[in-house]
């Protein structure tokens, strides 16, 4: 359950077809019998079944096939955010998949990422051009679990909430980065900080550059 609510799996979801990612999960997710579904999509029963098929052997291709322990997943997500507030960029690097994926949403009234950044590099060093600006206003950060990862909230001098990092690990090394930021997803979490709406404002005016500005990055990772 944890697996199929992680971000990563989400962002797997969003590689199927619209039909073969229906048919899905209304089979695996909701249990619907193949009937049900065919008559939902428009489809016949072996039609069904095959676009459920294929939307099998699409993930099961993707997914990796090595999964860390919880306690394994705990202390890889420890040694990188502590990696990350050092400022080591080579070791941070070793945490990392090669094709590691950083994912930032702003939307609406803060920056976002653009595309998601890739390659161990660069995310690493986005990240820690993310953290450099954290230290710089004093926003802390608090380890948790997010949606079946490790993960953290980020809170500001006021004990507002800046944004939630996950991090998606499998095969020993994180694999995904997910930042969200966007005030409007975090209101149902704890009270948030304004701290992206005046770094937006502030950058826009020429201002001092803030954790939403620096970098390529969003606010978390500087920080979705």
């Amino acid at each position: 359950m944890a697996d199929s609510l992680s971000l990563a799996f989400l962002v797997l979801l969003e590689s199927l077809s619209p039909r073969q990612r229906a048919a899905f999960l209304l089979r695996e997710a909701f249990d619907y019998p193949y009937a049900e579904i065919a008559e939902i999509l428009g489809t016949d029963v072996d039609g069904t079944r095959h676009l459920v098929a294929r939307a099998r052997n699409h993930l099961g291709k993707r997914r990796p096939r090595y999964h860390a322990s919880q306690r394994q997943r705990e202390e890889l997500a420890q040694s990188f955010f502590a990696t990350a507030q050092k400022g080591d960029l080579r070791a941070l690097e070793t945490l990392l998949a090669e094709d590691v994926a950083l994912h930032g949403d702003g939307g609406g009234k803060v920056p976002a990422l653009g595309r998601p950044v890739g390659g161990r590099e660069r995310v690493a060093r986005t990240v820690l051009r993310g953290f450099s600006a954290y230290a710089h206003h004093g926003i802390r950060i608090r380890l948790t679990e997010v949606n079946g990862q490790p993960g953290a909230l980020a809170y500001d001098v006021q004990d507002r909430l800046v944004g939630v990092l996950g991090l998606g690990i499998a095969e020993g090394r994180i694999q995904t980065i997910h930042s969200i930021n966007n005030p409007d997803k975090l209101h149902h979490l704890d009270q948030v900080s304004d701290l992206g709406i005046r770094a937006r404002a502030g950058h826009r005016s020429g201002g001092m550059a803030t954790p939403s500005s620096v970098g390529e990055g969003p606010i978390l990772v500087q920080g979705r």
